[in-house]
């Protein structure tokens, strides 16, 4: 398989493109995007959808907010109501361009024939927040084709997710580790998958999730179309992209800054006795506010501290029922919550529009955690505000942070009755000499 990584092309996160009826996408689809207030594409669908509607594996580069989601879902879901594929009936035998595995002989023994109709297309995503926004936004369309989307993550009952899968669906949008778990125990027959999206192969990487993703790509029997989206191209996801993509055509939506355009990034030191107080400052002044933690623990701790400031807040991690977590990030979504209170994992893929603040409570890891926290906000070519609060011990750590991200903002020390706290959006910092 080639990789052509100058293939297709690039736009800046600033160009427009063609209308969807120029790209290729059919009226009724058209249609049902204007009735969702959806009229011109993101330059990242503009740039992709024409390849994809052709047939072609598609790798796009695009950070979180961008788009990807109609980029993918458009071509996959007018695709799956196209005429079928011509060519001989599906087999048991491996998709050209890979090897056999020791999976491949008990596939037959994976297919139920008293399910429901089996899956032709998947999508694949880390998170089950994330699998859950990329059903909401396909579904008025895949409704207008009269298609049947079906989620699977875990944290959720086995036993409903089964009762589903065996009713049937067109397009499963579902976690690795779930969907290995429903094909193992035969639920999931995966045979006749036509198109593979894997969305935010770079987190999945991160997440360690590569394995099962390969996984389930040995056990995909026929020759299918392949798309991948993810803010990195390096590592893992170029293996998968040489693996997995065949003959791809790559196209990238340039940012024309290294961080996030339309952020205005704030560094306020504090002092630990008094840092709960200055958050809470924050989330005061603002309408809606994402706070950022390291762990579970902390986010449990700050939420609890910030309640007893006065501020509506609420965690979302990993150790929470699905269910809590679903109902705080609705709020959230809906303006009902002003503050949530998230560690990485579980804010991965969190679609929001109108945040106003990212605050860093515990610094990032790296500059990579500062773009895809951050990237919470100034979406879509909106203005966002970006605070960090760095304690004594933490200076030289952000300045590390700093200088991967060409920036060189002041770190600027307050307490929680600083009048600048209420307008950080507007405030200009002296800026040091780089």
């Amino acid at each position: 398989m080639r990789h052509l990584p100058l293939d297709g092309a690039a736009l800046s996160d600033t160009e427009t493109g063609r209308s969807f009826a120029e790209l290729g996408i059919d009226p009724d689809i058209v249609e049902s995007l204007a009735a969702g207030g959806i009229n011109e594409p993101f330059p990242i669908q503009s740039l992709t959808i024409p390849d994809a509607l052709a047939g072609r594996d598609v790798c796009g580069k695009a950070k979180t907010g961008s788009g990807k989601t109609l980029a993918f879902g458009l071509p996959l879901l007018q695709r799956l109501t196209g005429p079928p594929p011509s060519g001989p009936p599906p087999s048991d035998l491996p998709a050209p361009g890979r090897a056999p595995s020791a999976g491949d002989d008990s596939r037959r023994a994976a297919r139920s024939p008293h399910r429901g109709r089996p899956p032709r297309g998947l999508v694949l995503v880390p998170t089950r927040e994330l699998a859950r926004q990329v059903a909401d936004v396909l579904a008025p369309v895949a409704e207008a084709r009269g298609l049947n989307l079906e989620v699977c993550y875990g944290g959720t009952n086995m036993e409903a997710q089964v009762k589903a899968v065996r009713a049937g669906m067109d397009v499963v949008i579902a976690t690795p580790g779930r969907l290995i778990d429903l094909r193992q125990r035969g639920e999931v027959d995966l045979s006749e998958i036509e198109i593979v999206v894997l969305d935010e192969a770079d987190r999945m990487a991160d997440m360690g999730f590569t394995p099962q993703v390969e996984w389930l790509l040995r056990h995909l029997v026929k020759p299918h179309q392949s798309m991948l989206f993810s803010a990195t191209l390096d590592g893992d996801v170029d293996r998968l992209i040489r693996h997995e993509l065949t003959d791809p055509v790559h196209h990238e939506v340039a940012s024309s800054t290294t961080t996030v355009s339309g952020m205005a990034h704030r560094f306020i030191q504090v002092h630990q006795m008094d840092k709960i107080k200055l958050t809470a400052s924050i989330c005061h002044h603002y309408s809606r506010t994402i706070v950022f933690t390291r762990t579970k623990r902390n986010a449990d701790r700050l939420t609890e501290s910030l309640r007893k400031e006065g501020v509506d807040a609420r965690a979302i991690h990993g150790d929470l029922r699905q269910q809590m977590r679903e109902r705080a990030l609705k709020a959230f979504s809906d303006g009902r919550l002003p503050v949530l209170v998230a560690t990485d994992v579980a804010a991965r893929g969190l679609d929001v529009d109108d945040i106003d603040v990212v605050v860093h409570f515990d610094p990032p890891e790296d500059h990579k955690s500062y773009l895809h926290r951050s990237g919470r906000t100034a979406r879509a070519g909106r203005e966002g505000l970006v605070v960090t609060l760095v304690l004594w011990n933490e200076l030289m750590e952000i300045e590390r942070i700093q200088k991967r991200l060409g920036l060189s903002e002041p770190i600027v020390e307050m307490f929680s009755n600083d009048p600048r706290l209420a307008h950080l959006d507007t405030w200009q910092p002296e800026r040091r000499a780089r």
